[in-house]
């Protein structure tokens, strides 16, 4: 037992020598171009642009202040990965444990990192502006690191949109979208540019931090002549694995070694290429095969592309150990089974759904309803209808199953936690049955499961992941490829509700309460700002009505009138055609044909004179400069 006076010993000094950071940050709107193609505003920090690589060590305590500069959008900002145990208000989401920070207002993220070290980042969580460019990596320090290396670097992919995301999500959840196709990007970014050059020194072992700050795609990474060595997964560290090829989805992170050759006369590409199947198109000017450089030698010249026989053999993160090997969980105390579908709701916006439920915040934020309901925190229902909430219990074994029921590949985020990785299906087909998770009889699991925060499920498959209910606080669980959040493919675990009311740091911070009086917004009350009877929820937002089924009374009346319209079409005709024509009336039918030919003539000529084109101009103008409608939340 002389490990745990060690511990002990070493917790006391990481606390001795814990320092404090604080950082003023104010998002504005800066014009870049960051892949010399075209200037777009992006979100930066205090006027630059990208955000700051954060770094602490644990132990650390942060306070940042975050002032909302940006004059026509609200913002919010999440610590990607970190537990924030006891400091359930930093963790970002908006209406989930915060009121948004309007435009001109200040929230304080003030929190202490006592237990995680490794590769994390921080994001918005409001609007998708993780697409404009408000994203940055945050990285935790420890001593007391396992693996030796020589020189440490941050490697960030991501996608580059033209357009604002506040216009692009306009467009996407349109009634005029109604398959619900994605945006697509314009470019991609390796380390925030296009043809990144990485100078490297020969015979030297580099720790790379490898980050997806994306919002929507995976990439597949690799290199020629070279090797990654995996030995941490989303802040967790594992038994080293060496592979060829690297594949990170939106909100992954991987910690690799890689060892550079002895001689200096050659470069080497790094090779970046998008998940192409997660598009639904792929335009022929999309660059999605970028070339980015080892450069051992600035006078040597810059290597071709380098293509793989395939790219199926990537690294399969189920297959990782954690080195602390952490056996798996015991049988879960609570089953959450998801099934996931995208469909169109009465608007004809398409949607996501969790169990045919599409997330819509509620009035309050869920955690501001925890810490004033009461007694009735522990009751669903307070949270909403339309939040898809599930509250655990203290120290329960949970399993989240995931039955994937969309053609999509989807990256799944737990916030406040690392979950283990029990099973993932393989794809299945489309046009094929969807593979469904089965109690008994599925695959055996892991004696010493990986853990992390984010992971992938297959199209038409499913994936199952266990956590233990030990961080009081209201969690969102979602898809993290921004569009698809957007849709709706989020859910809330409320843990230990009971236990949130108790603890002194979990009420509500004055910060919190500013920004909710700045917004307009009550922090107090169920879902639908009820705080005088919490089962009553009349005006809570909900999700627009469902289509339809058979036939409505209007259907009914459209379809009477056409029918009828039908007949008499066919009973005018039958009338005309057993009239008599005689030579007179012969002589004005040719008549009229004559006089429709010389007005075809002429508007051939109007053709010809480009008069039909001016008009198809003014039809284009009306289209792009028309509104189209995004859908509203609905009150009831």
């Amino acid at each position: 037992m002389k490990f745990i006076p060690i511990l002990l010993i070493s917790f006391f000094w990481s606390l001795t020598n814990a320092k404090t950071h604080t950082w003023w940050y104010e998002t504005t709107w800066v014009n870049v171009n960051a892949d010399g193609h075209k200037n777009r505003p992006m979100i930066g920090f205090n006027g630059t642009w990208p955000p700051p690589t954060l770094r602490i060590k644990k132990g650390d305590t942060v306070n940042l202040y975050l002032t909302n500069g940006l004059p026509d959008v609200n913002t919010t900002l999440h610590f990607h990965g970190l537990f924030q145990r006891g400091t359930n208000q930093m963790d970002g989401p908006e209406m989930v444990t915060q009121c948004p920070i309007v435009p001109g207002a200040t929230y304080l993220y003030n929190f202490t990192v006592t237990e995680q070290v490794g590769t994390f980042w921080y994001h918005s969580h409001s609007l998708a502006q993780t697409g404009d460019g408000f994203r940055g990596a945050f990285i935790i320090e420890d001593d007391d690191f396992p693996y030796e290396y020589d020189e440490e670097v941050v490697l960030t992919v991501s996608e580059l949109y033209y357009d604002r995301t506040v216009d692009l999500v306009s467009s996407f959840m349109s009634r005029f979208n109604p398959t619900g196709a994605e945006p697509i990007p314009d470019n991609f970014l390796f380390n925030d540019t296009v043809g990144f050059k990485w100078k490297v020194e020969p015979n030297k072992t580099y720790f790379v931090r490898i980050l997806n700050v994306g919002g929507f795609l995976s990439h597949y990474l690799w290199m020629k002549d070279h090797e990654f060595t995996v030995i941490e997964a989303d802040g967790n560290l594992v038994e080293k694995k060496t592979t060829d090829i690297l594949y990170i989805s939106v909100g992954q992170r991987y910690g690799v070694l890689i060892t550079t050759k002895n001689q200096t006369d050659t470069n080497y590409p790094l090779m970046d290429r998008i998940d192409v199947d997660m598009l639904d198109i792929i335009p022929n000017n999309l660059p999605w095969n970028a070339t980015n450089y080892l450069i051992y030698n600035e006078d040597a010249p810059l290597p071709e592309k380098y293509l793989p026989d395939s790219i199926d053999d990537f690294l399969d993160d189920l297959t990782l150990r954690p080195l602390t090997k952490d056996p798996l969980l015991d049988d879960p105390d609570y089953v959450i089974t998801l099934d996931i579908v995208m469909d169109n709701l009465g608007n004809g916006v398409n949607y996501a759904f969790f169990n045919n439920i599409t997330y819509v915040h509620a009035k309050v934020p869920s955690l501001l309803t925890a810490l004033s309901a009461g007694e009735f925190a522990s009751n669903s229902l307070v949270y909403g209808s339309n939040t898809n909430a599930f509250v655990l219990q203290p120290n329960d074994v949970v399993d989240v199953v995931l039955n994937n029921l969309d053609s999509g590949r989807h990256p799944f985020h737990l916030h406040g936690h690392v979950f283990q990785l029990l099973e993932r299906h393989e794809e299945i087909p489309e046009g094929q049955d969807p593979a469904r998770f089965n109690t008994s009889d599925h695959a055996e699991w892991p004696e010493y499961p990986m853990h992390r925060d984010t992971a992938i499920c297959e199209p038409y498959s499913y994936l199952v992941i266990r956590f233990k209910a030990n961080n009081p606080g209201v969690w969102m669980f979602h898809c993290h490829a921004e569009w698809h959040l957007d849709q709706g493919l989020a859910a809330v675990f409320i843990e230990d509700p009971m236990g949130i009311q108790k603890e002194p740091l979990q009420q509500i911070t004055e910060s919190n309460k500013q920004v909710c009086e700045k917004a307009g917004m009550p922090w107090e009350g169920n879902a639908a700002g009820n705080k005088e009877n919490f089962l009553d929820l009349y005006g809570e937002n909900v999700q627009a009505a469902r289509l339809p089924t058979g036939f409505t009374t209007k259907g009914i009346v459209a379809l009477a009138f056409s029918a009828f319209a039908g007949l008499l079409g066919i009973a005018t005709i039958a009338v005309y055609g057993m009239t008599e024509v005689t030579d007179d009336s012969l002589k004005d039918i040719l008549s009229d044909v004559s006089d429709l030919e010389m007005e075809e003539d002429g508007a051939t000529q109007n053709v010809e004179d480009g008069t039909t084109e001016n008009l198809e101009e003014g039809a284009t103008q009306n289209v792009e400069g028309g509104s189209s409608s995004s859908p509203g939340i609905q009150a009831r």
